[in-house]
């Protein structure tokens, strides 16, 4: 989502990181020139990926694409996710690498309404 600054937002998430997500997921991070630049965050108990998020300048290289394979690699049997209704661009990219639609939610964290997606292999 383009409105979200990235480059805020990361003390935020690395507070989540150590007090959520740590204890119970895998979590895969993207560096380029000592920045970071993205990261997947993926429960394999549960197969949720929780977030995947690559840095706007970072767009349309590549990273989204690698961190998803990662995603798919800790959670070999399938992946679950919530999705921003409004984020038609992560929406279009989760179905054209395979996800699914598979009904609708509310985000727990936000309340925003979004759409459950679901990655199974052939």
């Amino acid at each position: 989502m383009p409105q979200i600054d990235f480059t805020a937002r990361l003390d935020w998430w690395r507070k989540r990181w150590r007090e959520e997500l740590v204890p119970m997921t895998q979590i895969v991070v993207a560096h380029h020139d000592d920045a970071l630049v993205g990261f997947v965050t993926v429960d394999p108990n549960t197969h949720y990926l929780d977030q995947i998020v690559v840095a706007p300048d970072a767009w349309g290289g590549g990273i989204a694409v690698l961190l998803l394979d990662a995603a798919r690699t800790l959670s070999p049997t399938g992946l679950d996710l919530l999705v921003n209704k409004d984020n038609a661009r992560a929406i279009r990219f989760y179905e054209k690498h395979g996800f699914r639609y598979d009904g609708e939610d509310v985000n727990p964290t936000s309340g925003r309404p979004v759409n459950r997606m679901v990655w199974r292999p052939a």
